[in-house]
């Protein structure tokens, strides 16, 4: 090699070396950024597009601060930037965390807020005083510790300098409180500085005032200076949810360097001993809240299996047959002879018209299509659920989508009669829209009010499958199966005419925290099947298309569904209906 030759090597060689060493010095301080620089979306506060709708009077609802029992809790408003990552790296990956500042006088602080930085910033965060008891009630209560108190000191968990010789300030450096015996702490604060955080900066909640909680939505996987200090952040959510659920979500987040899942956490959640559930919405102010941000459903411009009220369906000749029985009842207009109670144990079902109507039932009518809502407390009753549900006659064809290609059954995937919803969750501090749950067949998803899209104000967009009628939020082709595989049943989205309102065209038809206020319809207590079963011959059409396929586990990619037409089960069976939503 001549010395022309080494020199250029040379050169490659320590323009290699200067480059990699940029992309370390990158690497390394890309979590590091000064706490009086925000990223662009850590600066836009996401606020929906109309102002909050009047609500009127109601014992609680809206009014800023929610009773729980021994303690009261409100939802700040206000924060401060402490730390968070450099978004110019991955935004799917940065993060930002909040001090909560502002404090209304004698709140607390429970814990400190953290949010991915791509998302606008919308923040849910809860403080906490202690309730002052009248003489009578405080009797009882006398002899308990108070409900709140200050931890006896701080852990540090975690730091982006862990491992360093060096402890610089503007770093992240996250604190476990250490509770007094009988307390539980309720979250983490976040500093950028080394130096302790004061004990009186947040308190720890009385443990039987607290739940348990659990991890979810994981919004933070990094490392530090030194790989063997990694860090993790979920979001928290309650483990008693639901109808029933007594769990209060704080806002708060869990991080840990290293975390075994049979562990138990460190931070709780509240629970709420007040029975009343003063926060929950009157029936006027459900209707204006329905009115304000009830959504348009939008069906596929070619679909041929659309809505219509039950109402018109049994009109329009619905059937109710028994198990070895072989003539058919018919269905009066407002269900009152269906059975009520029971289980679904296949005693009783609902099937279309047996006459020259069949068909005619089957394709809905559009005209008469309502939602039927379900309202009850979520979050123990920090947060008001909206359900939505929409009955189409029949579920339509399946169509199977194989990479490139779809394939249109004639048979697989139809049933008689289709129960669909949709949820809104209404937060009971202010009577903001704060997401949607949009159902999509045994599973679903909830849908922040940044995400959505709006139509009307603040009424939001629901798009319903063609054929299949599940809920999604935006237009386009989503797969039930492997979405990376390009395996599944294809769910096609997309505007048209063909719409129902819901915030004119609804039922109120159970709100069970309000009493004998809504009264229940007939055809809501009927727990059997609202179609009949039919299994497939041999499930013929699946099986020859993977005959036809070069590998045969295809089908394990597919939709249990797809093996024979049987009638789902009303709202009222559904384990949403007690229960939290499947996400």
């Amino acid at each position: 090699m001549n010395m022309n030759m080494k020199q250029k090597v040379l050169r490659v060689l320590y323009f290699c070396i200067n480059l990699f060493h940029m992309f370390i010095f990158n690497f390394l301080t890309c979590w590091k950024t000064n706490t009086k620089t925000k990223s662009l979306n850590q600066t836009q506060t996401f606020s929906l597009p109309s102002p909050l709708p009047p609500l009127g009077q109601g014992q609680g609802f809206a009014s800023g601060v929610i009773n729980l029992g021994e303690i009261e809790v409100c939802k700040v408003t206000t924060f401060e930037f402490v730390w968070g990552s450099n978004d110019t790296v991955d935004k799917k990956k940065a993060v930002a965390f909040f001090k909560p500042v502002e404090i209304p006088d004698g709140f607390h602080v429970l814990g400190h807020y953290c949010q991915p930085c791509y998302q606008p910033f919308r923040s849910f965060l809860l403080v906490a005083r202690e309730v002052e008891m009248c003489s009578s009630a405080r009797t009882s209560i006398c002899n308990k510790l108070p409900a709140l108190m200050n931890p006896l000191d701080y852990t540090l968990l975690w730091c982006y300098d862990a491992g360093s010789k060096e402890i610089s300030t503007g770093s992240c450096y996250c604190w476990l409180p250490q509770p007094p015996v009988g307390y539980k702490a309720l979250g983490y604060l976040v500093t950028n500085d080394p130096n302790k955080p004061e004990l009186v900066e947040m308190s720890c909640v009385r443990a039987d005032l607290t739940d348990k909680c659990e991890p979810y939505q994981l919004i933070l996987d990094v490392g530090s200076v030194i790989s063997e200090f990694p860090i993790r952040v979920w979001n928290l959510r309650p483990l008693d949810r639901g109808m029933l659920g007594k769990g209060v979500s704080v806002g708060t987040f869990f991080c840990s360097t290293y975390w075994n899942k049979r562990e138990e956490l460190p931070v709780w959640c509240l629970k709420n001993f007040n029975t009343a559930l003063p926060a929950m919405p009157s029936l006027d102010q459900i209707n204006a809240l329905i009115e304000h941000y009830g959504p348009t459903v939008l069906f596929h411009p070619k679909e041929v299996y659309l809505p219509s009220s039950v109402n018109w369906f049994f009109t329009n000749g619905a059937q109710l047959y028994r198990k070895g029985v072989s003539t058919a009842e018919a269905i009066d207009a407002t269900g009152s002879n269906l059975p009520g109670g029971g289980t679904n144990d296949g005693e009783f079902w609902i099937d279309l018209p047996s006459d020259d109507r069949r068909d005619f039932v089957k394709h809905g009518d559009l005209t008469s299509a309502k939602l039927y809502v379900h309202v009850k407390p979520a979050l123990s009753g920090t947060f008001t659920d909206i359900a939505m549900w929409v009955f189409c006659p029949f579920n339509g064809p399946s169509t199977l989508k194989f990479g490139v290609f779809s394939i249109p059954f004639s048979k697989v995937g139809e049933h008689v009669g289709d129960w669909e919803h949709f949820t809104l969750r209404i937060c009971n501090f202010n009577g903001e829209l704060w997401s949607i749950y949009f159902s999509q067949h045994s599973k679903g998803k909830w849908v922040d009010a940044y995400d959505l899209e709006y139509i009307d104000g603040n009424k939001a967009i629901v798009y319903s499958s063609k054929s299949g009628h599940a809920s999604y939020p935006h237009p386009g082709t989503y797969i039930q199966g492997s979405s990376k595989l390009g395996i599944g049943i294809r769910n096609d989205c997309s505007g048209s005419s063909l719409r129902v309102d819901s915030s004119i065209h609804y039922e109120v038809v159970a709100a069970e925290y309000l009493g004998d206020v809504v009264k229940v319809p007939q055809w809501l207590q009927f727990m059997r099947e609202w179609g009949p079963k039919i299994v497939y011959d041999s499930k013929n059409e699946v099986d020859k298309l993977i005959n036809a396929l070069p590998f045969l586990k295809l089908f394990k990619k597919l939709p249990v569904e797809l093996y024979g037409e049987q009638g789902p089960t009303g709202p009222k069976q559904k384990n949403n209906w007690i229960g939290d939503e499947r996400w």
